[in-house]
Order: structure tokens, then sequence, then C-alpha cells
């Protein structure tokens, strides 16, 4: 646990800009066992501040994969690259479900190393989706 304070009201506004879901694999409050978090983009241990610009709301699986981590490697061209930014960056632009909506694919070099990075599509989430398939609760809309 951070021994950083960030007010009600920046976590409020946070949540709201975030739309109440996960930055990374999409995961809707709603449907997440425990309370989405707090991220930080660029983590403290690395220089990161507190600031606004600097937070995000994720789950806590996606938060726990990623970690310190701020770049990964692309599969397909081996470069290091910059992980996915969900306040800067448009996740559409990065990712696309499969057509079952059960996996997340990368479809740039940042999307790539963010899914295996991030680990977003490790055998728990995967479960998960289905059954939020099944329910007709995903893949969540894009707006």
């Amino acid at each position: 646990m951070s021994s950083s304070y960030i007010s009600e009201e920046v976590r409020a506004r946070v949540k709201a800009q975030a739309k109440n879901q996960c930055g990374y694999c999409r995961s809707l409050q709603k449907y997440v066992l425990g309370i989405l978090e707090i991220e930080h983009i660029i983590p403290k241990a690395l220089g990161g501040t507190d600031d606004e610009e600097n937070l995000w709301l994720s789950c806590r699986l996606c938060n726990a994969f990623k970690g310190v981590q701020t770049h990964g490697q692309d599969p397909v061209t081996n470069r290091q690259v910059k992980l996915f930014n969900p306040r800067r960056q448009k996740w559409l632009r990065h990712f696309t479900w499969t057509e079952d909506g059960t996996y997340i694919v990368g479809l740039t070099a940042c999307g790539r190393a963010s899914v295996t990075a991030l680990q977003l599509n490790n055998a728990y989430a995967v479960t998960v989706r289905q059954a939020w398939v099944s329910a007709g609760w995903h893949p969540p809309e894009e707006i």
C-alpha cells in the first residue's frame, strides 16, 4: 500500500474519467470482485507523481502484473516500447477483442507489448470474460 495520499476528490475525478473501467483490460467496476484501484501510470518508484495526470483506474490483476514496468517487449519486432498509457492513448487504436470477446489482441507494438507485460490474457481473466460473454456483459462498449 502506498504511503502517498490521493484526495477523495481526485479519486472521484479519475474514476469518472476512466468511466469506472480498468484502463488496460476494460473490466467494468460493476463486474469486478474488488474495488478498482487508482494506479500510477509512471510508478512512484520510477519518479512518477501523485498528480492527477499520472493516475488512472486499474483492476487488481492489471495493476499487479504491471508493477513498476513502463516498457515491454513487442513480441513481433522484439523492440522495447512504452506500455499503453490509458490516460493519453485510445484503447481501440492499440487493441481489439477476438471475435468471441474473450482475448485482447494487440494491434500495435505498444498494444502487443502491453498484452504481454500485463498478462492481459491470463487464464483467470479469460475464464471470467467467458462467463461475462455468456451473461451478455462483455465485451464492453467503447465510447
